[in-house]
């Protein structure tokens, strides 16, 4: 479960003002607005990027406002995929298992799962570079999911996707979170993204709530 108390933040003329909702345990959540509305800043806060002024962050029911990204066992996702270019994709989706020390055989088998679960298998040996939108972000996931997060995070993942790519992720999105069981939160400024895959969606205008429910 994510829950936001009371969130505060000042950046300069922009501000998120007194924001409170929850995401429930399990639930594919989806925090929708238009550009500059507060959406990525919120998302920040949730990862442990940012701090508020005030108010207060819960996951699964405990106090981790103050705790660094690493202990917080979120998944994030950025808009760019921020993949690492220096690695191909079998190193990509392997890096969480190599920094918590699992041996070679284990990372083998997992990547190897995990890539065909996703489409990729027939690209592990290739640079990221050269791999197309949908395709990175679909790597990009899959790095996310195997560092075995309890929330996992979205920005925006499908915005910079053909019609085509953007449905068959669409299907992918939902068919991950139906088989993992965890808690998302997908940031989007496209209504029929939200509808499509969100349980409850949440709105933001300006900084400030403008709505929320299931879908």
């Amino acid at each position: 479960m994510i829950e936001f108390r009371g969130i505060r933040l000042q950046l300069g003329r922009f501000a998120l003002g007194e924001l409170s909702f929850t995401v429930p345990g399990g639930a594919y959540g989806v925090l929708m607005g238009t550009s500059g509305s507060g959406k990525t800043t919120l998302l920040e806060i949730l990862c442990g990027l940012r701090r508020p002024d005030s108010g207060r962050v819960l996951l699964m029911g405990e106090d981790r406002t103050d705790a660094p990204p690493s202990q917080r066992r979120i998944g994030y996702v950025p808009q760019d995929g921020a993949l690492f270019t220096h690695f191909d994709v079998f190193g990509n989706l392997g890096f969480a298992l190599r920094v918590r020390g699992a041996r070679k055989t284990e990372i083998r088998d997992r990547v190897d799962e995990m890539a065909e679960s996703l489409g990729v298998g027939h690209l592990l040996g290739r640079r990221v570079n050269f791999l197309s939108g949908g395709e990175k972000q679909r790597v990009a996931l899959g790095r996310a999911l195997l560092a075995d997060p309890d929330i996992l995070c979205l920005d925006e993942p499908l915005a910079a996707l053909d019609e085509t790519t953007h449905g068959r992720m669409v299907d992918l999105l939902r068919r991950v979170h139906r088989d993992t069981g965890k808690t998302f939160l997908h940031v989007t400024h496209r209504l029929a993204e939200a509808k499509a895959l969100g349980d409850c969606i949440v709105r933001l205008q300006g900084g400030r709530l403008a709505d929320e429910g299931e879908r």
